[in-house]
């Protein structure tokens, strides 16, 4: 099995006409989908990780024709869960049909970027990736960044830090961090999470060292 790591930049930057009320409302930020699945009848079910004030969004999307359930779940801090059932929009239509066509698994969860792109991972052979890739619709531009050979224990290795580790780490490589050459320092981070550089470099520190470790064992 192989696996594709990919940014995805919808046209009208974002994946559902739902996901569109939550990308412009004021007082949340999207940082994941942490589940989306395709119902028999064509509808769907989406999990959000949202930070923000979750009782105005959820106000708002009473409002909305194509919810037909939602639901706000943990709230911690600033930082919330979103279950929706949605009616069926594109192009996560397109994009779920592709995926049940070619038997890929869309690995979650996927992460949003800073610009309104979502990181996704999907799985399969090489041959029904090859296959779904070529068949994407004009109006969904991807940006493919790795491509591997997929092991189960791989999405799991950011859940063996902590949550401010996490959330440094998965900052640093959207700034381009890692990139060579280097694009951001870390007093720039810094500046992003509110915190001094020596802060930054610290959870960086461990972050790395709990990831490569496992990765050598």
């Amino acid at each position: 099995m192989r696996y594709f790591d990919f940014t995805l930049t919808p046209e009208e930057g974002s994946i559902h006409p739902v996901d569109t009320i939550i990308a412009e409302h004021a007082g949340v930020t999207r940082e994941a989908l942490l589940h989306i699945n395709a119902l028999g009848d064509g509808t769907g079910v989406m999990l959000y990780r949202l930070r923000g004030d979750a009782a105005p969004i959820q106000e708002a999307l009473t409002e909305v024709a194509d919810v037909i359930a939602h639901d706000v779940l943990d709230v911690e801090g600033d930082v919330f869960h979103l279950y929706l059932h949605v009616r069926p929009g594109e192009p996560a239509g397109k994009l779920m049909a592709l995926a049940q066509k070619y038997a890929l698994i869309i690995d979650t969860p996927l992460a949003f970027t800073d610009r309104g792109g979502l990181r996704v991972t999907v799985v399969g052979t090489h041959d029904m990736l090859r296959r779904a890739l070529e068949a994407l619709p004009e109006d969904i531009q991807i940006s493919v960044e790795q491509v591997g050979q997929y092991s189960p224990e791989r999405p799991y290795l950011l859940s063996l830090l902590t949550e401010r580790q996490a959330e440094v780490f998965q900052l640093a490589v959207e700034m381009g961090y890692y990139e060579i050459p280097r694009q951001t320092t870390h007093e720039k981070l810094a500046n992003e999470l509110d915190c001094a550089p020596s802060t930054i470099d610290e959870h960086l520190r461990k972050a790395e060292s709990r990831v490569l470790s496992t990765l050598v064992d």
